[in-house]
């Protein structure tokens, strides 16, 4: 009985862990092609992310530009996640619906006109980098859209996720990374 127990104890134990980073198995699915680039000032394609943008600094959004948008593009979104999470990708933040004459975000900056949609610990903001263990990748994903999502202010994530899937004309990341 107690190893029985022990492992029961355990495997407790690891699901609070796992849970702490835990996603909901989505993420947008998008067959738009990458004609977008996005670069940061704050970090470089593969680079580690500073920790400033972590839930170890000050966990603001990190300043992000982007070109190459098509001119057919009504509105743009974006979406950071982490896909190496333990329970599958976890959503730090999404963005929709804002002008597709966006260029840029400065460092804490979200998108004049847009609307954010809950991420994957339910709330509608950007959340930082923070890993459980490892190395883990985050790519910060802008979409141009043929048309608006329709999404309002802590709109669900799947929801959103979808909608964005379903309008993306093109896309582009930036993948950076960050050590627990």
């Amino acid at each position: 009985m107690g190893g029985v127990r022990r492992y029961a104890v355990a495997g407790f134990a690891l699901a609070l862990l796992s849970a702490g980073c835990g996603g909901n198995g989505g993420e947008v699915e998008s067959t738009a092609p990458a004609a977008i680039t996005v670069t940061s000032q704050a970090f470089a394609e593969g680079e580690p992310i500073p920790q400033l943008y972590s839930c170890r600094g000050r966990n603001v959004s990190p300043p992000l530009s982007w070109s190459g948008v098509p001119a057919q593009a009504s509105a743009l979104a974006l979406v950071v996640d982490d896909p190496d999470a333990p329970r599958g990708t976890f959503t730090h933040w999404v963005v929709a619906d804002f002008a597709p004459t966006v260029t840029s975000l400065g460092e804490g900056e979200v998108p004049p006109g847009g609307v954010q949609a809950k991420n994957s610990a339910g709330n509608p903001l950007y959340t930082g980098p923070c890993p459980p263990s490892g190395t883990h990748r985050y790519r910060f994903t802008v979409y141009a859209l043929s048309d608006r999502t329709g999404l309002t202010g802590g709109a669900d994530l799947d929801e959103a996720q979808r909608a964005i899937a379903d309008h993306a004309i093109a896309q582009g990341t930036l993948t950076g990374t960050f050590a627990a």
